[in-house]
């Protein structure tokens, strides 16, 4: 007995949005950048706008694929032994269910300032957990603690312990992080959405 399976149109568009969201991100997450209130291996991108997008688009889901897509293959090329692509799948993963979820139950304006608002607080501190017990445990086998705090309090003198980076360095630098993000995808979904004629 034979029998075919047919992809809806519906079904082909998500996974080529999704390939393409992954590939927009993947090339961005190369153009790395820091800037001083910050420590500095702390690095700014703006793959998370392509996550944050695929999450309003296509589905919180979809979303957590794209930043798995995205880290996977710069896994071939790290500096951290795929530590800060573990890192960055956590942090994002993390903004893109929470407020892909909410969004899902609340499309509208308020609902997507909610669903923003409530990603960026958890990236926050999700970032703080993966600064703590992923990112710093690796630098500290190839840097002193010490001499970690110092390159910190070169550019932001009140971190002069490990509580306060955290503080001081991790929790802001992500807040800051989502907050951008927010505004650059809150700005452009809506345009984007109507061109892939898919539902928001």
């Amino acid at each position: 007995m034979n029998t075919t399976i047919r992809k809806s149109p519906t079904n082909i568009r998500t996974l080529t949005y999704t390939a393409l969201l992954a590939a927009i991100a993947t090339v961005v997450m190369f153009f790395e950048f820091t800037f001083p209130p910050f420590p500095p291996f702390l690095k700014f991108d703006l793959s998370g706008l392509p996550v944050l997008l695929a999450a309003f688009i296509l589905g919180p889901a979809q979303a957590v694929i794209v930043t798995l897509i995205k880290d996977l293959i710069h896994v071939l090329s790290t500096t951290t032994g795929g530590v800060g692509e573990l890192a960055d799948f956590l942090i994002l993963s993390s903004f893109a269910l929470s407020a892909g979820l909410i969004h899902q139950r609340m499309p509208g304006a308020r609902g997507t300032a909610i669903a923003c608002g409530v990603g960026t607080v958890v990236i926050a501190a999700v970032g703080a957990l993966a600064n703590r017990f992923l990112l710093i445990p690796f630098f500290s086998q190839i840097m002193p603690i010490d001499a970690i705090i110092a390159a910190c309090a070169a550019v932001n003198p009140a971190i002069d312990s490990l509580g306060a980076y955290i503080l001081f360095g991790a929790v802001p630098f992500n807040l800051t992080k989502g907050i951008v993000i927010t505004v650059v995808t809150v700005t452009t979904y809506k345009k984007l959405s109507a061109v892939m004629k898919l539902s928001v």
